[in-house]
C-alpha cells in the first residue's frame, strides 16, 4: 500500500532543517536523485552526483548550504549541515509512518515456556521457542521460528528477525536488530590437539551484546571459552561476519559483510572495518582505526588511522606508495637487466 503523501511543512517540523519554497508540496516517497519523480524527496552529499542536481526531477532536495542557492534555483530545496545524516533519519522517520506496527501477544503456534518472562506489549511470532528461563523486555519482537534459549535476555524494544538463534545464557541489550540467520551464541573454536585427533575444549562463557547494536544477516557470533565474548553499545555489524570466541568490540564500531575476527582479539571504540578484512587472534585494536577492504591485519595496532593492505598491512599513505611503485616493478627490473648487460 503506498502511504499517505506528507506535505513538506510537516517533515520539516518533525525533522528541522531549513526549507526554501514549497511548504505545501506533498511528498509520496524518497528517492535517488536520478530516478526520483515530482513527489519524491531526494538528497545530495557525494560531490560527485551534483551534475544531477540540475536533471533530477525530484521535488524537493536534501542539499548542504554550500548548494543552497543552486538547489533553490531548481526547486524546493532542505538546506542542512549533513545532508547524509538528515536523509538517515528521515528514512526512520519515513518508516515509522509506512511500516505496519508490531501486534503484541504471542502466536498460537509459538512455544513458550510457562517460567519465560515476558515483558508488556512483546510480539512472539509464528512457531517461535522461547525457553525456561528467557527473559522477553518491553515492546521486544521475536520473529517467526526464531529459538530464545534458557536463561537468554533480550532488551526491550529489540528486534529478533525471523530463525534467530540467540543462545543460553546470551543477552542483547535495548533497541537492538538481529536480522534473520543470525546465531548468537554457538560454541567458539577450541579444541586441543592430541594423538587420537582433536579434544573438544567446552565453550562456558556466554555472549554480552549492548544496546542499540544491529546485526546483519547470517553473522555468527560465538560464546566465549570461560569470559563472555563482548559486543559494546552502538556497534553495527554488516552480513555474513563471524566474530570467534572472546572477541570484544568497543562502542560505535562498525564491520561491513564478509569479514572475520579471531578468537580473543581486541578493537576499540569508533572503529570502521571495511568488507571482507580479517583480523587474525590474540590483537588488541586501538580506538579510532580504520581498517580498508580487504585487508589482513596480522599484529597489534596502537595508533589510531587508517590501515590498507595484504602484503603485509601498514599505514595508509605508506602502502599507497608502495603499492604504486610494486606496479613499477616489472618496467624497473628491465631496466635493471638492461643497465647490466651494459
Amino acid at each position: 500500500m503506498s502511504p499517505t503523501p506528507v506535505a513538506l511543512s510537516e517533515l520539516i517540523a518533525a525533522l528541522g532543517g531549513d526549507l526554501l519554497g514549497g511548504s505545501d508540496l506533498q511528498i509520496a516517497g524518497i528517492a535517488p536523485l536520478d530516478e526520483a519523480d515530482e513527489r519524491s524527496i531526494a538528497f545530495l552529499a557525494n560531490p560527485r552526483y551534483q551534475v544531477q542536481l540540475a536533471t533530477t526531477r525530484a521535488a524537493c532536495v536534501i542539499v548542504a548550504p554550500a548548494l543552497a542557492e543552486a538547489a533553490a534555483a531548481r526547486g524546493a530545496a532542505i538546506v542542512t549541515p549533513d545532508p547524509y545524516l538528515y536523509f538517515a533519519r528521515l528514512t526512520q522517520w519515513w518508516a515509522q509512518r509506512t511500516r505496519p506496527a508490531a501486534k503484541a501477544g504471542v502466536h498460537p503456534s509459538a512455544i513458550v515456556s510457562p517460567d519465560a518472562k515476558l515483558g508488556q506489549g512483546v510480539e512472539i511470532g509464528p512457531l517461535a521457542v522461547i525457553e525456561s528461563g528467557a527473559v522477553i523486555g518491553d515492546h521486544a519482537r521475536i520473529g517467526a521460528h526464531c529459538v530464545v534459549e534458557r536463561d537468554a535476555h533480550v532488551g526491550e524494544r529489540t528486534r529478533l528477525a525471523p530463525r534467530v538463534v540467540l543462545g543460553y545464557g546470551c543477552r542483547i541489550g535495548a533497541r537492538g536488530l538481529v536480522h534473520s540467520g543470525v546465531v548468537i551464541g554457538a560454541d567458539g573454536f577450541g579444541f586441543a590437539p592430541s594423538r587420537d585427533g582433536y579434544v573438544k575444549i567446552e565453550q562456558l562463557g556466554n555472549v554480552t551484546i549492548g544496546d542499540d547494536v544491529e546485526i546483519g544477516a547470517n553473522t555468527c557470533i560465538d560464546r566465549g571459552a570461560l569470559a563472555d565474548t563482548v559486543i559494546e553499545d552502538g556497534v553495527k555489524l554488516d552480513n555474513l561476519i563471524q566474530i570467534a570466541h572472546n572477541v570484544h568490540i568497543g562502542k560505535r564500531t562498525a564491520m561491513a559483510g564478509c569479514g572475520a575476527i579471531a578468537g580473543s582479539t581486541r578493537i576499540g571504540a569508533n572503529c570502521t572495518i571495511g568488507g571482507a578484512a580479517n583480523i587474525i587472534g590474540h590483537l588488541n585494536i586501538a580506538d579510532g582505526v580504520h581498517i580498508s577492504a580487504c585487508t589482513t591485519v596480522t599484529r597489534d595496532i596502537t595508533q589510531p588511522g587508517v590501515y590498507t593492505g595484504t602484503y603485509p598491512f601498514e599505514e595508509n599513505s605508506s602502502w599507497q606508495k608502495n603499492a604504486a611503485t610494486l606496479r613499477q616493478l616489472h618496467t624497473l627490473r628491465e631496466r635493471v637487466r638492461a643497465l647490466e648487460k651494459k
